[in-house]
């Protein structure tokens, strides 16, 4: 497989995703409410949903956001909902489903952007392990860097770990949460026959509340 230069920069796209999960950890200490970000989320994702909705509908609409957005989207996406769009509802449910806990969407989201990201550009660069549409060298870059980033980033980041009682995270929330994140990634969530979860929405979720019970078990 070939890594071309729509890959990366579809990827590097979704990084700046990661501005969601920082304002949602960090909006509060900055006095931006967290019913404020639920908002803007919503109103992210309902906007998202509205030209995905037009866009397949009206051919004027479809030409111009192919013609701004169309390098950095797969081809299967030029007739299907994005994988942005889906993020974007991720984060906003992150929002209501954790609300109470803004690390753990901080925590799940990240690791599932930067996860994502690294498995695309590894198993599209250097897989040669075909497991279903994915690879296993992707796989394993998803598990190694989300291993990365919950021991060399995650305890640097002002106030994320402190629930915890610690500069680190549980050894048994780091390896669990890795390897459901990684799985996820790599299998179609089937719901039905014809019915598939977007990983982009489910995978964050699943992760937060992986996280949460690991957290209720060490934790009492």
């Amino acid at each position: 497989m070939t890594l071309s230069r729509e890959e990366i920069s579809r990827k590097l796209l979704h990084l700046f995703a990661l501005l969601m999960p920082i304002a949602i950890f960090y909006g509060p200490r900055l006095s931006i409410t967290p019913l404020l970000i639920s908002i803007i989320l919503f109103a992210l994702f309902a906007s998202s949903v509205i030209i995905e909705a037009l866009r397949f509908r009206i051919p004027k609409i479809q030409k111009n956001v192919l013609l701004i957005f169309g390098s950095m989207m797969r081809k299967e996406e030029h007739f299907k909902v994005s994988g942005w769009t889906w993020v974007i509802g991720a984060a906003f449910l992150c929002t209501i489903l954790f609300n109470k806990h803004p690390h753990i969407s901080f925590i799940a989201l990240t690791l599932f952007i930067i996860g994502d990201a690294m498995a695309a550009l590894v198993g599209i660069g250097l897989g040669r392990i075909r497991i279903g549409n994915k690879t296993l060298e992707g796989s394993l870059a998803c598990f190694i860097i989300c291993l990365l980033l919950f021991y060399a980033v995650f305890p640097f980041i002002p106030g994320l770990l402190e629930t915890w009682g610690s500069h680190k995270a549980p050894a048994l929330i780091i390896w669990v949460t890795s390897f459901v994140i990684t799985i996820f990634e790599l299998i179609p969530l089937k719901i039905a026959p014809k019915i598939t979860i977007n990983d982009n929405l489910a995978v964050p979720i699943i992760a937060g509340y992986i996280m949460i019970g690991l957290e209720k078990i060490i934790m009492h």
